[in-house]
C-alpha cells in the first residue's frame, strides 16, 4: 500500500501506473473536441453563407454567437442540463456553441473580402451560384475558417476540461477528482497529469491542423 502510494505521488508514477486510463480519457477528450468542432464548422459555415450578403443578418448572427461566448462555461452547462441531462451530450453542445463565433465570423468577413472581379469571372465563364460558392469563394476563404477551427479547438480543449462537472467524457474527470482529494499524496499527479495532457494534446492537434491547411490550400491562396 505504502509503495503503491509513493509511486503515484509524482507525475512520471502516476502516469506509468495509469496509462491505459490516461489513454482512454485522453482518447475520448480529442474524439469529442474533434466532433464538436467539425459540427460547428458546418453550422458556422453554412450560418455564414446564408448572411453575409445582408449586414443586418450577418450582424445578428455575430452578436449571437458573442453573446453565447460571454456566458461562463459553468453557467452555460447548467443551463444545458434540463435539455440534454447529464454527459457527452451537453459536452458537445457547449463547445459547439462556443466554438460557433470564431467560425461564423471569419467566414462573414473572408466571404465579404472576395474580390468581386473573380466571382464575376466565374459566372462569365457558366459557373452557377451554388458553383461559384463552392468552387471559388469558400476555396479562398479555406485558410480563414480553418483559423477559426484552430482556435476554436484549443478553446473546446480547454473547456471540455470544465465538463467534467456534467459528467462529461475526457480528462477533466482526472482534474476534478485530483482537486477533491486535496491533501492525499496522488491529488497533485492527477491533477497536474491530465492538466499536462491537455496542454500537448490541444498543441498536437494544432500541429495537425496546420499541416490540414499545407495539404488543402494551394500556394497561390496561401
Amino acid at each position: 500500500m505504502t509503495s503503491n502510494s509513493t509511486s503515484n505521488s509524482t507525475v512520471w508514477g502516476y502516469v506509468s501506473t495509469h496509462y491505459e486510463q490516461l489513454l482512454f480519457d485522453s482518447y475520448q477528450h480529442v474524439s469529442a473536441v474533434v466532433q464538436s468542432v467539425l459540427i460547428a464548422t458546418v453550422i458556422g459555415v453554412v450560418i455564414g453563407v446564408l448572411t453575409y450578403r445582408n449586414t443586418l443578418a450577418a450582424n445578428l448572427a455575430t452578436t449571437t454567437s458573442s453573446v453565447i461566448l460571454t456566458v461562463p462555461a459553468f453557467a452555460l452547462l447548467g443551463l444545458l442540463i434540463p435539455l440534454f441531462g447529464l454527459g457527452v451530450i451537453p459536452s458537445v453542445a457547449a463547445l459547439v456553441l462556443y466554438s460557433l463565433l470564431p467560425i461564423i465570423r471569419n467566414t462573414i468577413v473572408g466571404l465579404n473580402s472576395v474580390d468581386p472581379a473573380l466571382t464575376d469571372a466565374a459566372r462569365g465563364i457558366g459557373m452557377s451560384r451554388l458553383g461559384t460558392l463552392t468552387r471559388v469563394e469558400l476555396r479562398l476563404v479555406w485558410p480563414a475558417i480553418l483559423s477559426a477551427m484552430r482556435l476554436s479547438t484549443q478553446m473546446s480543449m480547454g473547456v471540455l476540461a470544465i465538463a467534467a462537472y456534467v459528467k462529461g467524457p475526457g480528462l477533466g474527470n482526472l482534474i476534478f477528482a485530483g482537486l477533491a482529494r486535496v491533501g492525499s499524496p496522488t491529488a497533485l499527479p492527477m491533477a497536474l497529469t491530465a492538466t499536462l495532457l491537455i496542454v500537448i494534446l490541444a498543441l498536437a492537434l494544432d500541429a495537425i491542423l496546420v499541416l490540414v491547411g499545407r495539404l488543402t490550400t494551394s500556394k497561390g491562396v496561401r
